[in-house]
């Protein structure tokens, strides 16, 4: 079953020799940390991702289930060998009945390996078990870690799990997590409990419960509020998926292709996503239209005031005008429809290069292949829910596993990149160039018509000052102001759509395509062909970072006009 919904995904990490006195006290930790989730959170359905190891990680995948959960299971090895690592028969009976309740991912790279490497205890069976990890940790939301808060373990224990997700990196494996430079994006929950008859680490407690962070290794009892926020985002964006989910699925999706299943849900997410994107664009212009034409009459209505003594009425068209302004903008702002843009094109575009690399198997010789960990990062913790919706949408149930082929290549090739002036993205930067260009020369043209009128204007009122009377020199004096605050009104809608700024960035990136589809149709070999098409997305991802940052500071302000 694949929801639609951005969930709330819960990893777990855990000691599979949790002492068994403690074992009904982190249960109640458990089922108090799921309620509290359920409570604050009730539009994120949650998801654990558990690989349902022995201790631990079944008496979380257990509590979970009681309480509503979906659970989600990479295992990191085949079934029956991962089975030959429990201690007895109970513990395999209640991982088969976990499996039989959970839906199972497979990962290629995991069950890939041949049998006779990884069926005896070695580095490469430790290497699954720590890549398993490692995938939960890079998929998470929030790490749930049942953990004694020592740093001694095996390779891929707990220890070096929480490290990873809160740090960034694991020795012995080579991908690194490229979280915010500072590690203010990870966050943990961690319940305190005892390996065996051994002790916590020094300064924990048995049972002690908490919040930490990259940023603040610091038990807290509450949840930081930068991720309050960014949760409530994700709460935000299903919402406004459910508020439109019926224009949403009549309208035709963007992305096209051959389906699969490794995207069936990034793909769900971009329709969504670029549906809403528009959406909101349509409204942000609708604002600012009606705003700058206000401002423009406001100006030219109290002109006529100022110069046509019969006209006072003109100043409650003045007053009028400027409350309508006022509201139009005070509305925009008060419903978010500038950050919901922008938010929603930058998911959108993040997920577009999330599938197309997925679709070509970009990334099918690394241990990651997931966008989302270079997108946005020098951007603000609040728009971590955007990576965070991409995390969740490289979660996929898998019962084979499969790796892209050279056909899946050659498709995501032509519909991304496309031909110039035919197709694909490229097409697109050509046309939004243009267009751009276009609205640019309308402006300047505005401006220079309204200079070069002024300046006619000056000068036959100095050639004939002695000669016009009273009447005309009004006329000509208000046709002066009129043509100035049209030109300037013109010129501040343009800044604030960032036409100059677009215009840059759409000749940009169709130079970063047409550049693409040189080096492509150069070259036969497919892993030449991913390694182009890898660097794409990665120009693709920061380019369309630094445009979401760019366009954050130009919200309808009805205060500065």
């Amino acid at each position: 079953m694949i929801s639609s919904v951005v969930p709330l995904v819960v990893g777990v990490t855990s000691h599979r020799d949790i002492s068994p006195s403690q074992r009904e006290g982190i249960s109640l930790r458990v089922r108090e940390f799921f309620d509290d989730l359920s409570q604050r959170f009730r539009g994120l359905p949650i998801v654990l991702l558990s690989s349902l190891a022995e201790g631990g990680d079944q008496l979380v995948a257990r509590e979970a289930l009681a309480c509503g959960v979906r659970l989600m299971a990479p295992l990191p090895l085949p079934p029956d060998l991962y089975m030959d690592d429990f201690d007895n028969d109970d513990v395999r009976r209640s991982f088969e009945t976990l499996r039989d309740q959970a839906e199972v991912i497979l990962l290629p790279r995991l069950m890939g390996k041949p049998r006779h490497v990884i069926a005896t205890p070695g580095i490469e069976r430790d290497r699954q078990y720590a890549t398993a990890g490692v995938y939960i940790a890079s998929h998470c939301h929030v790490l749930l870690a049942l953990w004694d808060g020592n740093d001694v373990g095996g390779f891929g224990g707990t220890a070096q799990i929480v490290a990873y997700h809160l740090s960034g990196s694991l020795p012995g494996l080579p991908h690194k997590r490229h979280v915010l430079g500072d590690g203010t994006e990870s966050l943990l929950y961690h319940i305190v409990c005892s390996r065996g008859q051994g002790e916590p680490a020094p300064g924990l407690k048995p049972l002690e419960a908490g919040w930490r962070t990259g940023a603040d290794p610091a038990m807290h009892a509450d949840m930081p509020g930068d991720f309050d926020l960014m949760f409530a985002r994700m709460t935000e964006f299903n919402r406004e998926c459910a508020r439109h989910a019926a224009r949403i699925a009549a309208d035709p999706p963007s992305l096209h292709g051959t389906p699969c299943a490794a995207t069936v849900l990034i793909e769900r997410f971009f329709h969504a996503a670029d549906w809403l994107a528009v959406h909101f664009r349509q409204r942000v212009l609708l604002a600012l239209r009606v705003t700058y034409t206000a401002a423009a009459l406001m100006g030219i209505a109290f002109t006529f005031y100022a110069h046509v003594p019969t006209h006072d009425s003109l100043i409650y068209l003045f007053l009028l005008l400027f409350a309508t302004g006022g509201a139009v903008a005070l509305l925009a702002r008060h419903r978010g429809w500038h950050r919901k843009y922008l938010d929603y094109r930058a998911l959108a575009e993040g997920l577009r290069v999330q599938s197309c690399w997925r679709r070509a198997g970009v990334a099918a010789d690394a241990d990651h292949e997931f966008a989302h960990d270079n997108f946005l990062q020098k951007q603000n913790i609040e728009l971590g829910w955007i990576r965070n919706v991409m995390r969740a949408a490289s979660l996929y149930p898998s019962s084979t596993p499969e790796e892209p082929g050279d056909d899946a290549l050659h498709e995501v090739i032509e519909e991304w990149v496309g031909q110039s002036g035919r197709s694909g993205q490229l097409e697109y930067y050509e046309r939004k160039a243009s267009e751009r260009t276009r609205l640019h020369h309308i402006t300047a043209t505005i401006g220079l018509v309204s200079l070069w009128g002024g300046v006619a204007i000056s000068v036959f009122l100095a050639a004939f000052a002695t000669r016009l009377d009273v009447d005309t020199k009004v006329t000509l004096v208000t046709t002066m102001a009129v043509l100035s605050i049209m030109a300037a009104v013109r010129e501040a809608y343009a800044y604030r759509k960032a036409d100059r700024e677009l215009i840059r960035q759409y000749r940009f990136m169709q130079r970063i395509f047409a550049s693409a589809r040189v080096a492509l149709d150069r070259t036969a070999d497919p892993a030449r062909q991913r390694a182009i098409l890898h660097a794409l997305g990665d120009a693709a991802l920061t380019e369309h970072a630094e445009w979401t940052l760019l366009q954050r500071e130009r919200e309808v302000e009805h205060s500065k006009l």
